[in-house]
């Protein structure tokens, strides 16, 4: 049996958020469970409605999220972000839509959605703004552990990667030697 409809096309915030994830390339709509869903061709869905879903008593959108953002946005305003059911432990985030809703933030949020379920000829999983912090910090503890014994000198590197870019890769080898 299919899902009644939980939305009405007239709401100001669908039509919104219908905005916002349509605007992304190749996105497109979907109804599935009675809500919207926001997929991108030849990926995966990103985005689906929440409007009252099993009476949640809100009108929201559960976004795909990269690791440790749920986390991050639920501990950081539990009024606005949320544990979405059913997808919420693949770390989704739920992100409530209401007249304070910070437009802004909301399409950001999206975009990572949608990057991380986009093929890569659509630019598909570049990294997120958190990913690329969370990859600088991995890099500056791996830096900190890592003596300059045991690393391979410059030479063999240079070796390695043959002559292409071969000065720019130098200098981050003498870079990393220093420490």
């Amino acid at each position: 049996m299919a899902h009644p409809r939980m939305y009405d096309d007239s709401n100001a915030v669908i039509k919104r958020l219908r905005e916002v994830c349509l605007a992304l390339p190749e996105a497109f709509e979907k109804e599935a469970w009675g809500e919207c869903t926001f997929r991108v061709t030849g990926g995966s869905m990103f985005a689906m409605t929440d409007n009252n879903h099993h009476n949640s008593g809100h009108v929201a959108v559960w976004v795909k999220a990269p690791p440790m953002v749920q986390e991050i946005l639920v501990k950081s305003d539990r009024g606005r972000f949320f544990v979405p059911p059913y997808v919420g432990p693949k770390g989704w985030v739920g992100v409530r839509l209401d007249d304070q809703a910070n437009w802004d933030e909301v399409a950001g949020i999206l975009k990572d959605g949608y990057l991380m379920s986009a093929p890569k000829k659509l630019g598909g999983r570049v990294p997120s703004a958190m990913d690329q912090a969370a990859s600088m910090s991995e890099m500056a503890t791996k830096g900190r552990s890592t003596s300059p014994s045991k690393m391979m000198p410059a030479s063999k590197v240079n070796a390695r990667i043959g002559t292409e870019s071969r000065s720019r890769k130098t200098a981050v080898i003498r870079h990393n030697e220093v420490r």
